[in-house]
Order: C-alpha cells, then sequence, then structure tokens
C-alpha cells in the first residue's frame, strides 16, 4: 500500500512540474468573439473577431435562427428580422465560451455570452437584453467556476495558504480574507473604478505563490505564519485583478452588470470553496501515512518552482 501511495505522490509531483511549462499564461481562458451588424432590417454583417492564436471558424459554427441563412459573410432573414434562437455548436472543446455582439441598425447593442453548458441564446431582434436573471446569473456563475477551476495560478496560492496554515480555525479566518480582498478588487476593476496593465498583475500573482510556498517551508515563526490573513487579503487585493481580467474578456451584458458580476465572483467562491474541501478530504485521508506526510516538502518545492518560473517569464515579459 505504502509503494502504491509513494507512486502516486511522485506521478502528483510529476503532473505539477509539467504546468510549469503549459501554463505559463496560466488562467486564462479562451473567449472566442462574433460581432454581428446589422445594415437593415434583417440584414447583418457578421465575423469572428477575436478568436485567439487560430480561427475560431475552424472550432465554432453559428447556427443561425430558422427563418435566417447565411452567405458569405451575410446574415439574410425574413420579415421577422434577426429574431429566435441563435446556437454555437463547438464550444467546450477549444473555446471555453463565445461572446456574440449585435450592433442593431438603432445605434444600441445587445451581448450575450455563450458557454457549453449553455450554447444558445435567445434574439428579440431589438437591443434589449431580454434574457431572464436566471438565465444570466446561471451563465455567470458557470464561467466563474470554470474560471478557477482552470486557474492554475489561483489554484497553486490556494494549496500554498493550505500548506501555510493547515486545516484549523485560522484557516476560516484566511480564505475568507483572500475571498473579501479579491472580491473588492474585481468589482472596482470590472466597473471600471480601478484599472492596472495586465503584464505587471500576473508577474505579482506569481511572485505571491512563490512566497507563501516559501513561508510555508520555513519552521520559524514570520509574518505570514503569524497573520496568515493579512498575507491572503494582501494578495488577494491582486488576484482579483486577475479574475477582473478574464470578466472583461467575457464582457457584461449592458442591462445586468451587477448581476453578471455578482454570479461570477459567487462561481469563483464556489469553486475555490470546491478545491478546499477536496483538498481537506484528501489531508483526512492520507495524514496517517508517511509517505503522504514527507511528500510535503516535495510538493511546496514544486509549488514554488513552478511560480518561480512563472516570475521570472512575467516579469521578462514586462520588457519585451
Amino acid at each position: 500500500m505504502t509503494g502504491v501511495l509513494q507512486r502516486l505522490v511522485r506521478l502528483a509531483l510529476g503532473v505539477l512540474g509539467l504546468l510549469s511549462w503549459q501554463m505559463t499564461a496560466a488562467h486564462e481562458m479562451t473567449i472566442a468573439e462574433m460581432e454581428l451588424r446589422e445594415v437593415a432590417r434583417g440584414e447583418l454583417l457578421w465575423q469572428w473577431t477575436a478568436s485567439g492564436n487560430r480561427p475560431a471558424a475552424q472550432e465554432l459554427r453559428p447556427v443561425w435562427p430558422e427563418h435566417c441563412r447565411e452567405d458569405d459573410g451575410r446574415v439574410h432573414c425574413d420579415e421577422a428580422g434577426f429574431a429566435g434562437t441563435l446556437t454555437v455548436e463547438g464550444i467546450g472543446q477549444r473555446y471555453s465560451a463565445a461572446i456574440v455582439k449585435v450592433y442593431w441598425i438603432d445605434g444600441e447593442r445587445t451581448v450575450v455570452t455563450l458557454t457549453a453548458r449553455q450554447p444558445s441564446a435567445r434574439l428579440y431582434g431589438s437591443a434589449e437584453d431580454r434574457r431572464g436573471a436566471g438565465e444570466i446569473a446561471a451563465t455567470y456563475l458557470f464561467l466563474g467556476v470554470e474560471h478557477i477551476l482552470s486557474g492554475f495560478d489561483h489554484l497553486l496560492f490556494v494549496f500554498g495558504l493550505l500548506f501555510l496554515v493547515g486545516f484549523n480555525r485560522r484557516l476560516v479566518a484566511t480564505i475568507t480574507a483572500f475571498t473579501v480582498a479579491h472580491s473588492l478588487t474585481l468589482a472596482l476593476s470590472a466597473l471600471d473604478l480601478i484599472a492596472l496593465r495586465p503584464a505587471p498583475v500576473e508577474a505579482v500573482i506569481a511572485l505571491s505563490i512563490m512566497l507563501v510556498a516559501g513561508e510555508a517551508l520555513h519552521r520559524e515563526t514570520t509574518l505570514a505564519r503569524r497573520w496568515p490573513a493579512l498575507v491572503a487579503f494582501l494578495f488577494g487585493l491582486v488576484h482579483g485583478l486577475g479574475f477582473a481580467g478574464a470578466l472583461r474578456e467575457i464582457g457584461l451584458p449592458d442591462n445586468h452588470i451587477t448581476l453578471a458580476l455578482v454570479a461570477f465572483n459567487g462561481g469563483v467562491e464556489l469553486g475555490q470553496l470546491m478545491v478546499v474541501s477536496i483538498a481537506y478530504l484528501g489531508y483526512r485521508t492520507l495524514a496517517r501515512v508517511p509517505a503522504a506526510v514527507g511528500a510535503r516538502a516535495p510538493a511546496l518545492y514544486a509549488i514554488g518552482s513552478i511560480a518561480a518560473y512563472w516570475s521570472w517569464s512575467r516579469v521578462v515579459a514586462l520588457f519585451v
């Protein structure tokens, strides 16, 4: 049994090592963006305007409302106009979401966000976003969960906090401080009340992981070990700016900004709680296994090494 656990521990550390070169831009979501411009009643020009390094047309296929047809970059609809169900097939494979922006002939705009869970949206032929509050909340809640679970740098920071504090009463205060801090800067940044360039934010996030991993390795009482909630709060402010960068790429619906923001943040918290709960179950299961206990230091060195690589690459990117 011990031999099997040792192999599992080595395998887990190997997976962590692979992240160092696969996840330099660790928590970026892959978002495709479609733009439609109404040039006459029921006549629209459309194109993919943002899709990362690979054309979205190779991965995604729009399915227009049943009374509309597409011909060489133009969508033609009958007298009902551009109304009905719009679907984008292929979301959830390479692309996490697709943002559809419709610019109506009267100058108004409708923005919808499609995901693998909700690949279709109902359009009404006008600029009014009539999606129900429940639909919008569910979409952005899902995007928040997806973001934290795919955000390897945020996850490594949370793991570092778990190693630093342990599963005791102080962990509640530490995680709460991290939550409050990143919720604050996420809201301020998403509402354009504060703005920082992404590159310095990403560099500081990587440095925060390296610092927490290093502090968790120390046995003596340091500031971070004495006041982990303070450290979590200060670095949480920076991580919130990282979350805001992802939300800015996704976009917020014009008529439901507050609801979408709260739902996205709630999804981030839900995903974070899921990770902490799974880590606690693993801790309770392996706490008395010598091989697992001995893996603490190697795991922290692996986390610190990944963060050091990210720090170096992101600091260099500031000057390139």
